[in-house]
């Protein structure tokens, strides 16, 4: 069984296309969507959601207003200004904490003298199973400002390959996340190589470049394409200049082709749309994929 992750080093380069060509092109695999901060894989594959399963992650203070003595020692001690004192619905004073606020530190909860103040874990999205046309889906959605993306990766990641096995399949095929942060970070672990997707610009070569040299630092294998490189072509030979000179195998160009627009547009995958220049290209990118793997 094969991981490969498919991440660029901004967004927009076309990384979720091309996994959503990749979805319809592979037998024998699992998708899973490592860009919980703003997964979109699911526009193209349409998931029938099978199973829902809550993702929790940090905490948060509470007050028992039973067992608070109102000493204020909570609100001495915190440095985030997370305690609140109002007043209740009969008018009487009243120690609340700010959820926004507060950082989950618990030092408040250490200095209580009553143990009033107890910390609770967060609810910081959902992870889903699913079922799609092209096969089973991995997918999860990160709360609104909620953190630890990474974590809910790493959750993502570790649940395909459960499937996967299971499923005795050939490939995992990730949608990573764009950038170089900790999604990206976490969706490299244990997998076989990264896919980086660029553009022929020169913010599209020097962000590939960053990511890149990520992907290196884990000791991870990596391959470049680039994406659209008829609309810069003095550009692209410099990218192409740099696979060389750095010793990074270029697996393939996709051209600029309105097809591409018009399949998004409805809702289809590049291949699934039946035509166009891309459609060719992407084709042969993933036959020489499988070709490598054979040998």
């Amino acid at each position: 069984m094969k991981q490969i992750v498919i991440i660029s080093g901004k967004g927009g380069t076309g990384k979720t296309v091309v996994t959503g060509a990749f979805a319809s092109l592979a037998k024998n695999k699992i998708m899973a969507d490592c860009d919980v901060d703003a997964a979109d894989l699911h526009l193209l594959l349409k998931p029938e959601i099978k199973k829902r399963h809550e993702f929790k992650s940090g905490v948060t203070a509470f007050i028992d207003k039973e067992l608070c003595s109102q000493c204020g020692q909570c609100v001495q001690v915190c440095r985030f200004s997370a305690v609140e004192i109002g007043k209740n619905v009969s008018g009487e004073k009243e120690f609340t904490i700010d959820p926004i606020a507060c950082e989950g530190c618990a030092f408040c909860s250490f200095v209580c003298p009553t143990e009033a103040i107890k910390m609770e874990e967060n609810i910081s999205g959902e992870w889903y199973i699913s079922d799609t046309r092209f096969g089973p889906f991995v997918h999860a959605r990160l709360g609104i400002a909620s953190e630890n993306s990474g974590k809910l990766v790493a959750l993502v990641k570790q649940k395909a390959k459960e499937l996967a096995e299971k499923q005795n399949c050939d490939w995992i095929i990730i949608d990573g996340a764009p950038g170089i942060g900790c999604p990206v970070i976490a969706s490299l672990s244990g997998i076989d190589y990264a896919l980086v997707i660029t553009e022929p610009t020169l913010s599209g070569l020097h962000d590939a470049d960053r990511v890149i040299q990520v992907v290196k630092h884990f000791k991870i294998s990596v391959r470049l394409i680039i994406n659209k490189y008829d609309l810069n072509k003095e550009m692209t030979e410099k990218i192409e200049e740099y696979c060389k000179n750095n010793n990074i195998p270029l697996v393939g160009k996709i051209s600029f082709d309105e097809s591409m627009v018009k399949a998004i547009i409805e809702g289809k995958t590049i291949i699934e749309y039946g035509y166009g220049k891309a459609r060719e290209e992407i084709t042969a990118i993933w036959d020489t994929l499988q070709k490598e793997e054979q040998k």
